[in-house]
């Protein structure tokens, strides 16, 4: 192939620079037939003259130089790793350490998928007499952007929506957030998460939510230790919508858009040994306001360990709480201690259509043990107090990347004995 011939390759890539651009090889004139393409790949870095500033259009191509010219343009983005030029040089992009993954990786630096949940709770009991929502149906929709940074350093991004569909002919109240941003990756052996990212402590009975600051972790042998400073983030309450049936309009239910509390740090150790998963933490949340404990600071240990079998697994955890944080409250000689068991055979794999699995646990955790706890029934009734109940539930992949789930809660408070039983379900579809 002559050299001059690679302007049909300016044409066919659509190089964006200008016809008309600077061309800095002497022995292409501005009236030569060749000069406007020749100018537009050299000025998109595509071709590269040679020392003495010539272009030399005239000599034959080596396949050697046109898979230079192949690289470059799969780099520019200017043609696909599918394209048929690169199955054509293939051995010489190989011998120029050129790999195809790699620049396919490249041209597609930032990756989307998300999850979609449809939820559906109701909940009863004398704990919820007097509360206007005691059901809720919603569709949650997360996107996920991860941009990759260089090898060993991403950036990860959540935008969320949220639709709530409550009420007589409602349609749907939503809002939408832009609701993590963090970097991850490592420094040697240390790996680092530092900005708005979700956390999840002692199985999420302490602490599921989002969180603004920076943790490490420093994995030896089968073992970590893991240390976290920053600040707690929304307790997930929003505002909602629902249709008051007295009223006969829409009302607003007010949630907490205030922080679960503020400085807080952690420190943890943990691995696993044998069919043991072990761990113990402490950490300390200033100025917490969930669970009844209205702008105290808030002391936690933790520890716990779950047994593997195969497809069965066993566990148990122990908390214990500050009781400084119920003094001069109604519940000052209530429990400011509690634990969790919890058991479980297999479990739904979103990309195994038709696993399942079964699980249960029981709770009895006093006020100061918890934050933001994960579960789906409603702890939040038990403020000040702390509950005790169980969970049952199941769950099975219907399809390819389509998990439903079933649980039912009853829980109780420690001191008032009130129950708050909710069924609730939903369908998780990733992508």
């Amino acid at each position: 192939m002559k050299k001059s011939l690679v302007f049909a390759m300016a044409m066919a890539l659509g190089v964006s620079a200008t016809a008309f651009a600077a061309n800095p090889f002497s022995d292409v004139p501005a009236g030569h037939w060749a000069y406007a393409a020749v100018a537009k790949l050299a000025a998109a870095g595509i071709v590269d003259g040679y020392p003495d500033g010539t272009y030399k259009g005239d000599r034959t191509m080596t396949r050697y130089e046109m898979a230079q010219i192949v690289a470059k343009a799969l780099a520019k983005g200017a043609i696909g790793a599918d394209d048929k030029l690169v199955g054509e040089f293939a051995d010489e992009l190989d011998n120029l350490g050129v790999r195809v993954a790699k620049l396919e990786k490249n041209a597609d630096n930032v990756k989307i998928t998300g999850k979609v949940k449809l939820s559906y709770k109701d909940s009863s009991g004398g704990a919820m007499d007097g509360e206007a929502d005691k059901s809720e149906a919603r569709l949650r929709t997360d996107i996920f952007f991860t941009g990759e940074v260089n090898d060993n350093w991403h950036y990860v991004a959540m935008l969320r929506n949220q639709q709530y569909f409550e009420g007589q002919n409602e349609s749907g109240d939503d809002d939408t957030d832009f609701q993590r941003a963090y970097l991850t990756g490592n420094i040697g052996v240390v790996n680092i998460t530092g900005g708005r990212y979700n956390e999840f402590i002692s199985d999420g009975n302490v602490y599921d939510n989002r969180f603004d600051g920076i943790k490490a972790t420093v994995p030896f042998g089968d073992a970590y230790l893991k240390a976290e400073y920053g600040k707690m983030a929304s307790t997930g309450n929003p505002d909602k919508k629902y249709f008051d049936k007295d009223q006969q309009k829409m009302v607003t239910y007010k949630g907490d858009s205030n922080s679960a509390a503020d400085k807080f740090w952690l420190a943890e150790l943990g691995g696993t040994w044998g069919n043991f998963d072990l761990f113990a933490n402490y950490m300390q949340a200033d100025n917490q306001i969930s669970m009844g404990l209205n702008g105290d600071d808030n002391k936690i240990w933790s520890a716990g360990a779950t047994y593997h079998t195969g497809k069965f697994y066993l566990g148990g955890m122990y908390l214990q709480g500050d009781d400084d944080t119920l003094e001069g409250t109604d519940y000052e000689n209530g429990d400011d201690d509690g634990f969790v068991v919890k058991m479980g055979w297999a479990g739904a794999k979103a990309k195994d259509a038709g696993s399942w699995g079964l699980h249960a646990k029981y709770y009895d955790q006093g006020a100061p043990t918890v934050i933001s706890h994960t579960m789906d029934g409603e702890y939040q009734q038990f403020k000040g107090e702390g509950y005790k109940g169980y969970l049952v539930g199941g769950d099975l992949t219907i399809a390819k990347n389509m998990v439903a789930t079933v649980d039912y809660y009853d829980l109780k408070g420690k001191e008032t004995d009130k129950h708050a039983r909710t069924i609730w379900s939903q369908l998780v579809v990733t992508f």
